[in-house]
């Protein structure tokens, strides 16, 4: 533990150290308030709350304290992830003066390595409390599958972009699902099914009820996970060749532009077309509101172009807050159209 800690120290220390040089503590430092929504990223933060609309509108009968305790759950592991991921991609290299995507505030020299690392610790621990509360007050405190979301949660929170701090205290330093090139599936995976999952799972599967169809929890899982999968998609392709340098092994980096930009086009369709799917061909009936949603498309079609045109680099920037805005109003067409049907 004290080699992981003089680590850190060490990180803090050549961040002060650079401040005679062009990596130094800026003089013109913002405020606070500036600093740290840079380390949260505000700009797709709706990555979190889209799935807890669709999972909310899903079971209108659960108790509103019980949606807020899921919603500040999903809100905090996605905040705990971003300053996490700021902290370690500094200390890991991948974040340098020849970034091109939007300004990280470790990187910066705004804040510490350490202050990055305690405030992500401290929001995860509040997404602990969260997930502690909804099992709680579902009567689920000693069902296991409850228990490894919420916990898996926010280990993958730490483990997305690794780093010494804290899976270096257990041997873990080198792991990392960005750089493994497993972040879609991260995503897919916990902003998609779980987030969509988690609160039908606990307030009717546990609670009896069978009131539910779950291929349609399942179905809307699916689209919603995909769509949030285009926001790393296209955070990776603007990073690709700084990602390269730094051994950082996304899809974008492994397999190219052209995969990277195959797989943004192939995660739009399989959310349109599940949609599609669920509406009318899954009941062989015309569900007209559940297809309010596809409102959403023709914007889709445009951000999917404007991707494709776009060079690689900081042009793509504008493009990873407006591809996480597709996803949000999909999102609120498809939470009101579950809502009227």
């Amino acid at each position: 533990m004290a080699s992981h800690a003089s680590n850190m120290k060490k990180s803090d220390d050549s961040s002060s150290s650079s401040s005679n040089n062009e990596s130094a503590l800026s003089t013109d430092r913002p405020s606070s308030l500036v600093v740290w929504s840079t380390a949260a990223r505000p700009h797709t933060l709706t990555a979190s709350v889209s799935p807890c609309l669709v999972t909310f509108a899903l079971t209108p009968d659960t108790f509103w304290n019980q949606k807020l305790a899921w919603l500040v759950f999903c809100v905090t592991v996605q905040i705990g992830t971003n300053l996490h991921n700021d902290y370690s991609d500094f200390v890991q290299g991948a974040d340098t003066d020849k970034r091109v995507g939007q300004k990280r505030a470790t990187a910066q020299g705004w804040i510490t390595p350490t202050e990055t690392c305690r405030a992500a610790t401290g929001v995860l621990t509040v997404t602990f409390l969260s997930g502690l509360y909804l099992i709680v007050t579902s009567h689920q405190i000693s069902n296991p599958w409850a228990w490894f979301l919420v916990l898996s949660s926010i280990f993958n929170a730490f483990a997305y972009t690794g780093g010494p701090y804290p899976l270096g205290y257990i041997g873990l330093s080198k792991f990392s699902i960005a750089y493994a090139g497993l972040g879609e599936v991260f995503v897919l995976l916990y902003f998609g099914y779980v987030a969509v999952f988690m609160v039908p799972y606990l307030t009717y599967y546990c609670q009896g009820k069978d009131n539910l169809d779950w291929v349609t929890v399942f179905s809307h899982g699916t689209s919603v996970g995909f769509l949030a999968m285009n926001i790393i998609i296209v955070n990776n392709l603007r990073d690709r060749h700084t990602d390269a340098e730094a051994q950082k092994r996304t899809t974008a980096v492994r397999f190219g532009r052209t995969f990277a930009l195959a797989e943004y086009a192939f995660s739009v369709i399989i959310s349109y077309a599940v949609l599609i799917y669920e509406a009318i061909l899954r009941h062989k009936q015309f569900q007209s509101w559940k297809l309010l949603a596809l409102l959403s498309l023709p914007l889709a079609i445009l951000e999917t172009k404007a991707v494709f045109c776009c060079p690689e680099g900081p042009s793509l920037n504008k493009h990873v807050g407006a591809t996480a805005g597709v996803q949000f109003l999909f999102c609120i067409l498809l939470s009101i159209g579950c809502l009227l049907s």
